[in-house]
């Protein structure tokens, strides 16, 4: 038991299939708050640590075999277009129905539910943070590190990054990641854990199902990116140099 409480949240997100499902069923951080070990993180959530270890291993036998796919093992390209098709379109698509949404529900119960007015700026402020973040991905980091692993696989020169190094925009993605983790939170807190009241219409109830579903995915799209595709970036563009 002592070995596996000093795993971190990160390394049994990546290793265990549908651990991640269980992370956010129990309300443990595994993206921002990865580096933590399972024990560390139990204590944050109130949660036993021998319970989290049982629901780990049923999951792992109840887990179709379509979500077993293994990020660790799989081309960075692969995993970056997983991502792009995923979990970029979706959070873009989301952003505008969801704003929409907000609109609609506040209009009819903002001036009972006043709550709905630090929801809607909340929302606000992730959608203005996710936007060019995800621009960024795409024009800058994502191109550099496919590059990255082409010169690795052909076993040629790197491209001299016009950062100076895959870790300077890294860094700053993961700070941003940060903020959006911290937004999330938020929004979870203002809405009581998206808890639609008694006179929620079901405009109000899709909203906040709809909000739950946003921030699950990008719960998910931030794992793969903080625990999977950048440390392997790093570590490629380490050994590139190093070799």
């Amino acid at each position: 038991m002592i070995a596996r409480t000093t795993k971190t949240v990160r390394d049994l997100a990546v290793e265990l299939p549908g651990a991640t499902r269980v992370f956010e069923k129990l309300k443990i951080d595994y993206c921002c708050g990865g580096e933590r070990t399972l024990e560390v993180a139990c204590e944050i959530a109130g949660v036993e640590t021998k319970d989290v270890w049982q629901l780990l291993e049923a999951e792992q036998t109840q887990m179709p075999s379509e979500q077993t796919t293994n990020f660790q093992g799989a081309l960075l390209t692969e995993l970056i277009q997983h991502i792009l098709d995923k979990h970029h379109v979706f959070t873009r698509a989301e952003m505008v129905r969801l704003d929409a949404l907000i609109e609609k529900v506040c209009s009819v119960h903002g001036q009972n539910h006043r709550e709905l007015l630090r929801v809607k700026s909340l929302f606000k402020f992730l959608s203005e943070d996710l936007e060019p973040h995800m621009a960024k991905e795409e024009s800058v980091l994502f191109p550099y590190i496919i590059k990255l692993e082409e010169a690795a696989l052909q076993k040629e020169t790197s491209p001299a990054p016009p950062f100076g190094t895959v870790k300077n925009p890294v860094r700053i993605m993961m700070l941003e990641h940060e903020t959006v983790g911290s937004l999330l939170r938020d929004l979870r807190d203002a809405s009581a854990e998206y808890s639609v009241p008694a006179d929620g219409c079901i405009s109000y109830q899709t909203l906040y199902q709809a909000l739950g579903e946003f921030e699950g995915d990008l719960h998910q799209h931030i794992h793969l990116e903080n625990n999977i595709l950048f440390p392997r970036a790093i570590a490629m563009e380490n050994a590139t140099y190093s070799s």
